[in-house]
């Protein structure tokens, strides 16, 4: 039976790794030959509590912050099994996961990654099945469309609202909390591109697999809880310029620098128009909301960054 070597990357989300772990080492059973977890640089204790708590997994300290794709491909070269599940260190794997992903797998030699349905702390769906990004879909969702429009595919943003996720389908991009990538596959397709320090390089490589002729698939009968923003959380501005940053990339990747021009002016309309909205909250209400004030606040830091930051290479 093939097996799966399971690669974690952790950034001071100690707690969140320790759950983390303990449900694969619950979940994972005979399946799971190894562990691999690759620690950001820690200043929480998490490289400390897996070699106390979890001697049977491959510690890597990074020494430092490397992002996502750096450290992952760190446990990628590390790893021997056929297959590859690479889990964010806040997910929870519930029973059965890692054997009906790695039996869809066996059982379709077409299909290099497979995901699956993913669930947030308060057990509401999360909507990990994505549409490549295109000029269209990126402005409904800069201005809102979609929720003008909630069932129609036309004005649905890249997070494909109208569909409910209940069925095993063919999809452009997962998100990737949780993926589970056949070893063949990721040697032919490479790992993930490392210019994306956090953000987009699960685009990125869902996208090149489609390229090189694997299928991508969601398998609705796998589930898992995701609590998100382990890290994140940490610095949430932080990572929101993270996040414009590695969009920025990957549109200049795909489609060159006018692609990459015609993101811009449609992310910097997107910001523009929800920090008037969120301010025209504010303005009406006598005591706003923090969360309304910390996305005004969070609205505005981006815009900064686009007009002065983005051109000083910030």
């Amino acid at each position: 039976m093939e097996k799966i070597s399971v690669i974690i990357v952790s950034w001071n989300a100690r707690e969140h790794l320790r759950k983390c772990l303990v449900s694969v080492r619950e979940t994972g059973k005979v399946l799971v030959a190894e562990v691999i977890v690759v620690d950001n640089g820690s200043q929480d204790g998490s490289p400390e509590m897996v070699v106390q708590q979890f001697p049977e997994v491959t510690l890597v300290r990074a020494g430092g912050n490397l992002g996502f794709a750096r450290a992952n491909n760190l446990g990628i070269k590390l790893a021997s099994s056929s297959y590859l599940a690479l889990v964010n260190s806040d997910v929870v794997v519930h029973a059965d996961c890692f054997q009906l992903l790695a039996g869809f797998l066996r059982n379709h030699s077409e299909v290099g990654l497979v995901g699956p349905k993913v669930f947030g702390r308060d057990g509401r769906l999360q909507r990990t099945c994505k549409r490549l990004p295109t000029f269209w879909n990126t402005l409904c969702q800069s201005f809102a469309l979609y929720k003008v429009f909630p069932q129609s595919p036309l004005f649905s943003s890249r997070d494909m609202e109208y569909w409910d996720q209940n069925a095993t389908a063919e999809v452009e991009v997962l998100a990737g909390c949780f993926w589970v990538a056949r070893h063949e596959a990721v040697l032919e397709v490479g790992g993930l591109d490392e210019r994306f320090f956090f953000y987009s390089e699960d685009v990125d490589w869902c996208k090149r697999f489609t390229d090189a002729g694997w299928k991508v698939v969601f398998l609705s009968e796998a589930t898992t809880t995701h609590f998100g923003g382990a890290s994140s959380a940490n610095d949430p501005f932080r990572y929101g310029i993270e996040q414009l940053r590695s969009n920025l990339a990957y549109w200049r990747k795909h489609r060159g620098l006018s692609g990459q021009a015609v993101y811009y002016m449609l992310t910097v309309l997107s910001h523009t128009f929800r920090l008037a909205a969120r301010g025209l909250k504010m303005a009406f209400r006598n005591n706003p909301a923090v969360e309304n004030a910390n996305r005004f606040k969070y609205h505005a830091y981006c815009l900064r960054w686009l007009f002065i930051g983005k051109q000083a290479g910030n």
